[in-house]
């Protein structure tokens, strides 16, 4: 080996090994990892870049999302507890009774009866004037039926949440804004799983020890000490990053289609109870969304279904649904359209409560029931993963750690970027970037392993279009970067 090509070595990587100790070992043709390391590398390289950004800023709006569960308990604490805990409550028609005086305008569709002693009444409305997916709360004290409150809501979550979520999902920037979070998502299980496998694989070739994996080097200094620390914590976390990737997939725009024909393939659709009353007209079969768009024409309007007998009333419900097995944490959907009464636990914490009953209107017959149990695995399992990803499943000690892996994330990427700039070329005057991997890392594969790698990483690019097009983007970008520079002379090739 020239002093040429060991100075081309320890500039590629300063972590390369000695070239005495290079010289000293027998030649040998390399192995698998040895062929493959350099083509990982380079693409850790150009992730880290490029991705980071917006890994950054996915980070810190789901750090603030992360703290909105208890902020907003202080924030709307007027509206989400009472005064004083009284004897007993009043019946839940007399609460949604004074929620429609609060405001006439509004229609009732759901009720949320107090989860808690102290805790308000939520009686959910359709209002004029409101976004998409918006619906007006009227809060009620269940032991005098005086109302509390009123907020704009979207699902469960009060205004700041609404925001946050709204903010951490698309930076408030519609459809166009939710690429970034799904780029993010789409690469931050590549760039995780990536960087283990380039730090597992560095601790065993310098036959260090496991503690070595997972403790940063006290001793190191410079650009050591930072790849220590990114590599060290990075094995903390990647499990928590990797599910936050797939988690964060499963509602995305183009990869959660995907994810969930897949599901539905599997078997792994989620149920929901059947409310459809006796001598109900069957559901059109264009589905809900029949003739969207359409801006007129020759068909005559669909008679409006008129909303069912209601004899039991509200309170008739919750008892029969509680007879039923269906306790915790309610939620009840009021009839109208051909349907009853559906009752619903929302307690997501574990153990969870998450079945559903279906109640005529007309006797308080239960029509239909469906257990959590009795859920598919793949739908009880992204029930799950949802759940974490939003912070519901363990409550408190939930949010405290997405809000801990959040901050973590963050130090990251500022010790992905310290390690890059620490690799600049030193000597020049000018202000440059550090080096990536060289090219050409593909050509040193066997075949063996080039082919399976190439069809995996098309199936999972097709699957995860936001990664493969963004792939196929760092391609042309280096192919490019590479003729410029042989054009130059300054380089050898082009293609990663």
């Amino acid at each position: 080996m020239s002093l040429d090509e060991v100075g081309q070595l320890r500039a590629a990587d300063p972590d390369a090994p000695e070239p005495a100790a290079a010289e000293s070992a027998p030649t040998r043709k390399p192995g698998t990892w040895a062929a493959l390391r350099p083509l990982l590398l380079r693409l850790h390289f150009y992730a880290g870049v490029l991705i980071a950004p917006l890994l950054l800023v996915a980070a810190t709006t789901g750090l603030l999302y992360a703290g909105s569960w208890q902020a907003e308990k202080i924030l709307y604490a007027d509206q989400l507890t009472v005064d004083r805990v009284g004897a007993s409550a009043q019946p839940l028609g007399a609460q949604v009774a004074a929620a429609k005086n609060a405001a006439p305008q509004g229609t009732v569709t759901a009720v949320w009866p107090a989860p808690e002693a102290d805790a308000t009444t939520r009686v959910i409305m359709e209002s004029p004037g409101l976004a998409e997916g918006e619906t007006l709360t009227v809060f009620v004290d269940p032991y005098t039926a005086e109302v509390r409150g009123k907020l704009t809501t979207v699902g469960d979550a009060l205004p700041l949440r609404a925001w946050l979520s709204e903010f951490h999902a698309s930076l408030h920037l519609g459809e166009f804004g939710r690429n970034y979070s799904e780029l993010a998502a789409s690469w931050l299980w590549v760039v995780a799983l990536g960087g283990l496998a380039l730090w597992i694989g560095r601790g065993r070739a310098r036959k260090a020890g496991r503690a070595a994996l997972v403790l940063p080097d006290r001793a190191a200094t410079g650009r050591r000490k930072t790849l220590s620390w990114h590599g060290s914590v990075g094995v903390w976390i990647v499990v928590g990053l990797v599910g936050l990737s797939v988690t964060g997939l499963t509602w995305s725009r183009y990869a959660g289609e995907n994810i969930e024909v897949l599901k539905d393939g599997l078997g792994g659709t989620t149920p929901a109870v059947a409310a459809k009353l006796p001598g109900a007209p069957a559901a059109d079969a264009g589905g809900e969304h029949a003739g969207h768009g359409a801006a007129g024409g020759d068909q005559a309007a669909a008679p409006a279904p008129s909303a069912p007998v209601d004899a039991i009333g509200i309170d008739g419900a919750v008892a029969a649904a509680r007879s039923a097995g269906v306790t915790e944490s309610l939620r009840i959907t009021l009839p109208a359209e051909g349907k009853g009464y559906v009752v619903k636990e929302q307690d997501k914490q574990v153990p969870v409560h998450l079945d559903a009953v279906a109640v005529d209107p007309a006797d308080g017959r239960i029509m239909d029931e469906l257990r959590f149990a009795d859920h598919p695995l793949l739908a009880q399992l992204t029930r799950f993963g949802i759940d974490l990803h939003m912070g519901l499943t363990f409550g408190l000690a939930n949010q405290l750690a997405l809000a801990a892996l959040a901050v973590l994330v963050m130090f990251m990427v500022v010790w992905g970027y310290r390690m890059w700039w620490l690799r600049r070329p030193t000597k020049e005057r000018t202000l440059s970037a550090g080096r990536p991997q060289p090219r050409g890392a593909w050509r040193k594969l066997p075949v063996t392993v080039l082919l399976p790698l190439a069809a995996a990483t098309a199936v999972v690019g097709w699957f995860v279009p936001m990664l493969g097009i963004s792939l196929l983007v760092f391609l042309a970008g280096d192919l490019v970067l590479g003729f410029v520079a042989s054009r130059r002379g300054a380089g050898a090739g082009a293609g990663v």
